[in-house]
Formats: structure tokens, C-alpha cells, sequence
């Protein structure tokens, strides 16, 4: 493969508009349908470099057909598979068989004749949020649903691209733009929990000689602050491998990031106190400028007397659920702040995986 790069996002809207499309429109003239690029991949975020090309990556598209298409499905699969080229833009759209030794990975593979084997998916709208979410988008949105999904899944939803729209594909998505305020509200609460229940103990693990325990609670830390960080700019986090990219792109990360560049590197805990105070207080700094309770110090102060500085003493969480008004999400906060899945747990099988949804929605019902 000598292509040079191209962004996959770009690859995959160039395939639909230049390849795909024309298919469609000769062969199924009255079909509506959208053509898109969500779900994973790194393409998806806009994070892919040569690197990705290695696996699952190249050009593909997903089509969403009308409930009463979808008997259509292999059909138009076959018809893309005798009748799309089989390279394009220097890329085979061509893919190996997924490889079952190899969690189901499909490689680029070029060939000359016979039958595509493409990556153009066909599905409904419907079938996709089940897959993908674990949700059905003929109910209502409640906030025991949005705590239960996975960020990364919601922000490669909001984040991915539409290329053709004939049916609501884009105003289901415009569904999942942000949180609720009063979800909001309580995720905010529930990460200056967090950063509350830890911070104290970063300087305690470093006192009795534990350097190692104290930096690993550092980083937690430095985690739990990005993540409120990225709260307060209302976007979504995506999962740990871009996690660091997508911050880097907040409006605020350049004032922050030598800072936490600083907490994660320091040697002894009272050097990693120092740039953690400074992380402290600017995001006690962005919460005054949100306005979403009354002002609170900007400064740190000392844990009950011990030589630890910390910011949540003021009373970040307690202030944000009391503006909390709807009655579904005062009854979450009537329990334990716990947050939402991300909050939960880092076990990748349970975030990306929408089968253990319903048991962690019971959570909060």
C-alpha cells in the first residue's frame, strides 16, 4: 500500500460521496437512506495517524436504511461487492475475513477481480443505538440512562460525521448532544467528590516513605481533574488511549498542562502537592466563572490541621446538588454521590461493553 495518508474520516466521506453514492443511486434509485461514520475507530474521533492503518482502518462507510428497508440489507451489500472499485484513493476497499485469533481484526488486502469484500455496513438507526448504546431510541431519555452509558460511546457518537441524511439520522444523534443540566449538575458534584476523598491522601501516603502510593494517587488526581475539566467545558471524554489528545484540545488545557505534566513527574510528594494546588485552584477558579452556585475560595487550605493542602473543603459538591431541581435525579442524590460509569469503574470490558448496562442502570433506580 503506497497511498500517503489521509485522515479517515476524510477517506470515508470521499468513498461515500465518490464510490458508494453513485451505487446506490443507480441501482436503488428510491431508497432513502443516511451515510455516516460513527461508533469506533480512532478515524471517528479525528485521532488516526499512520498507526491505525493496521487494523479495521480504510475506507468504509454506514449506511442507515428505514425500518421497512432493512429486507434490502444484503442486497445492497452484494451490489457494493460486485460493483465498487477495488481501490480507492490508493487504498484496497478490499478486507481480509475477520481474524478470530486476532479479536476479529480486518486488514486491508488488495485484489482484482471477484466480489468486494467491503466494509459499507447496512443497519437501522433503531438497530445501531441498541447495538452500540444498549438503548432503545423509541423510549425517553432518563438520567439513570445517562449515567449508565460510556462517554467515549456518546462522544463518538456526537463527535462522528454524517455525510448523507434522508432519515433522521442526525436528529436522533442531536439527542445525545450533551447531559441534561441537572445530570450535569450531579457528574460535576460527583468528580469534586473524587478529587475530595484523594486529595488529602496523596500527601499522606508520601509522608510515611511511600512515594510510589503517593504518585499513583497523584495521577488518579491528575485524572479526576481533567475529567472535571472536561465536564466544565461540556465535552465528552473519550477513552484512555486519546484521553490526553482530547484534553489537549480544550480551550483551557494550555494553562493546566505543564501543571500536570508537573504532578506526574515530581519525585516526592510535597513537589507533587505544589503543582496539584495549582491544578486545585484553577479549577476553583472555572467553577466561580460557571456561576452554577455561589462563589467559593479560590485558594487551598489545610485538611483538619494536617500539613495537606486541598480545595474541596469549601463545599464544591454539597453546593452543586443543592441546585439540583428534578425530581428523577433527586432521588440518585438521595444515595451516595457515585457519578455515572466512567466515575464507576476503568474495567474496559464493563464501559465498552452495553450488555452490562441494564445492571449498572439499577444503580440508580
Amino acid at each position: 500500500m503506497s497511498a500517503s495518508f489521509i485522515p479517515g474520516a476524510k477517506l470515508c466521506e470521499q468513498f461515500y460521496k465518490e464510490a458508494v453514492r453513485p451505487i446506490l443511486i443507480r441501482y436503488f434509485p428510491e431508497l432513502k437512506h443516511a451515510g455516516a461514520l460513527l461508533g469506533p475507530g480512532s478515524e471517528v474521533l479525528g485521532f488516526d495517524d499512520e498507526i491505525s492503518t493496521d487494523h479495521h482502518w480504510g475506507p468504509r462507510v454506514m449506511l442507515f436504511v428505514e425500518e421497512e428497508n432493512e429486507t434490502y440489507s444484503e442486497q445492497i451489500i452484494q451490489t457494493l461487492a460486485q460493483n465498487l472499485p477495488y481501490e480507492f484513493h490508493g487504498y484496497p476497499t478490499n478486507f481480509t475475513s475477520p481474524d478470530p485469533n486476532n479479536n476479529g481484526v480486518q486488514l486491508l488486502q488488495a485484489m482484482t477481480d471477484g466480489p468486494v469484500n467491503h466494509r459499507v455496513t447496512v443497519q437501522t438507526i433503531r438497530s445501531f443505538f441498541v447495538d452500540y448504546l444498549g438503548f432503545d431510541i423509541e423510549q425517553s431519555l432518563e438520567p439513570a440512562d445517562w449515567l449508565s452509558f460510556s462517554e467515549q460511546h456518546l462522544r463518538s457518537i456526537t463527535n462522528g460525521a454524517i455525510y448523507h441524511d434522508e432519515v433522521g439520522l442526525g436528529q436522533v444523534c442531536a439527542r445525545f448532544a450533551y447531559y441534561p443540566h441537572d445530570v450535569w449538575l450531579y457528574l460535576l458534584a460527583a468528580v469534586w467528590a473524587r478529587i475530595g476523598e484523594e486529595e488529602h491522601l496523596m500527601g499522606r501516603a508520601g509522608m510515611v516513605g511511600d512515594e510510589v502510593g503517593s504518585a499513583v494517587i497523584g495521577a488518579r488526581l491528575v485524572r479526576d481533574i481533567m475529567r472535571l475539566c472536561f465536564l466544565m467545558e461540556k465535552a465528552y471524554a473519550p477513552y484512555p488511549k486519546w484521553f490526553g489528545s482530547a484534553f489537549k484540545q480544550l480551550p483551557d488545557s494550555q494553562a493546566l498542562w505543564p501543571v500536570l505534566q508537573g504532578a506526574l513527574c515530581s519525585d516526592t510528594w510535597q513537589e507533587r502537592e505544589c503543582y496539584l494546588i495549582k491544578a486545585y485552584e484553577h479549577l476553583a477558579i472555572r467553577h466561580n466563572v460557571l456561576k452554577l452556585t455561589e462563589p467559593f475560595p479560590e485558594q487551598v487550605t489545610s485538611f483538619f490541621g494536617r500539613p495537606f493542602q486541598v480545595i474541596t473543603l469549601h463545599g464544591f459538591t454539597e453546593a452543586l446538588l443543592r441546585r439540583i431541581e428534578d425530581p428523577r435525579v433527586k432521588r440518585i442524590i438521595a444515595r451516595p454521590t457515585i457519578g455515572s460509569l466512567d466515575l464507576l469503574s476503568d474495567n474496559t470490558e464493563l464501559i465498552s461493553n452495553p450488555a452490562w448496562r441494564p445492571f449498572i442502570r439499577q444503580l440508580y433506580q
